[in-house]
């Protein structure tokens, strides 16, 4: 090739969009945040308005970006191996050190690897979500197809926690919405990142504000209707009391609202690179190992009877933000590349296949360096 002429399209390097790191690096400190805050609930009615606030949208943001990076073509033997090591390896690892962490700690554990122990129902959540993309992507209406299987599976009281598979096919419309929405080219083609208008950011502002408004306002109406369990989209209707036929309503609602919600946050996300944009390439580090770091606090009741609350809401709000950026850090992704990200070469009968490639995947799609 002459030094004139122009490279091809295809064999040029993808410019990294900053806004999507940003957007993971929201997201992930607001998984923190919501589990940092959730002890302080039951002391606080403003903590517990802004846990729900964060609860009505975090998880389905996070599964809207997750499904924007998935592709729906007949996977490689590659993408299938990345399943396996990025997936369940990791699941399996943490679930061990959770079961130990357990027995020392509680002086009891109970091993059951069909139970996700606290966070690590995502991953399995990615898992489903890659293996079930390919035959919706085949169907005609995929986002309606989604929509029923978000909807429904509230009515059948046995797709339970197993698996984590309820709360997975609840959220499954918000991953292949994400999906769509790169198929269909929908960011590109309506300009999505190039320009935001003052209107629009203070629109955003104001959804976000009525809702946590609305959520401390009215907190004696969520409390009656155990609204919390409904945010985590993990038990039947008829577990959370909604034994009328029209109980699918209800989640219909709710993912309107997170929908509203989360289309209000992105638009807040900063769109250009800062100095903590490349951490948003390590949410997993972030989203598997914080919780290690919550559980002292958590289990000690540390977090409980915190007063005055103007104070220590502020307080807990920094440190986890603080948590979330030092566990992205290269020194503690040198320490714990091994448990996150894991190459068992020896599991497979192509040990090529789980080799260390010149690049790596989070499981939520952030290509990178290795």
């Amino acid at each position: 090739m002459s030094p004139t002429t122009a490279a091809p399209a295809s064999a040029r390097p993808k410019r990294r969009v900053p806004f999507w790191d940003n957007a993971r690096f929201a997201c992930i400190t607001l998984v923190v945040l919501g589990h940092a805050v959730q002890r302080m609930t039951y002391d606080s009615e403003i903590a517990l308005a802004l846990y729900l606030t964060i609860y009505a949208f975090h998880m389905p943001a996070f599964a809207l970006i997750s499904g924007y990076f998935s592709k729906a073509g007949t996977p490689t033997k590659t993408q299938m191996a990345r399943v396996i090591t990025d997936i369940l390896v990791p699941y399996v690892i943490f679930e061990l050190l959770w079961t130990l962490t357990q027995w020392l700690v509680e002086g009891q554990a109970d091993p059951n690897l069909t139970q996700p122990s606290w966070t690590l129902w995502f991953l399995l959540a990615l898992g489903i979500f890659r293996l079930a993309l390919p035959y919706l992507a085949l169907l005609r209406w995929p986002l309606l197809w989604a929509g029923l299987i978000s909807v429904g599976v509230g009515y059948l009281p046995n797709v339970d926690s197993t698996f984590s598979l309820s709360r997975t096919l609840g959220l499954l419309f918000f991953f292949t919405l994400g999906w769509w929405a790169r198929d269909r080219d929908i960011v590109m083609r309506m300009r999505l990142l190039e320009s935001r208008p003052w209107w629009l950011r203070t629109s955003a502002v104001v959804v976000l504000g009525a809702t946590g408004w609305a959520a401390w306002n009215w907190l004696s109406i969520w409390e009656s209707i155990d609204l919390r369990h409904w945010l985590f989209y993990d038990s039947s209707y008829v577990d959370l009391g909604g034994t009328q036929w029209w109980a699918g309503g209800v989640r219909i609602i709710l993912i309107i609202v997170a929908l509203l919600l989360s289309v209000a946050f992105f638009a807040l996300v900063p769109r250009g690179t800062h100095w903590w944009t490349r951490f948003g390439q390590y949410t997993m580090y972030v989203y598997l190992l914080h919780s290690f770091v919550l559980y002292p606090f958590r289990e000690s009741g540390a977090l409980r009877g915190l007063d005055p609350t103007w104070l220590w809401l502020p307080l807990v709000t920094a440190l986890s933000v603080a948590i979330a950026l030092a566990l992205a850090t290269s020194p503690v992704r040198r320490v714990f590349r091994p448990l996150v990200e894991p190459r068992p070469a020896w599991l497979f009968a192509d040990p090529a296949l789980a080799a260390k490639e010149r690049r790596r995947n989070d499981p939520t799609g952030s290509r990178r360096p290795k």
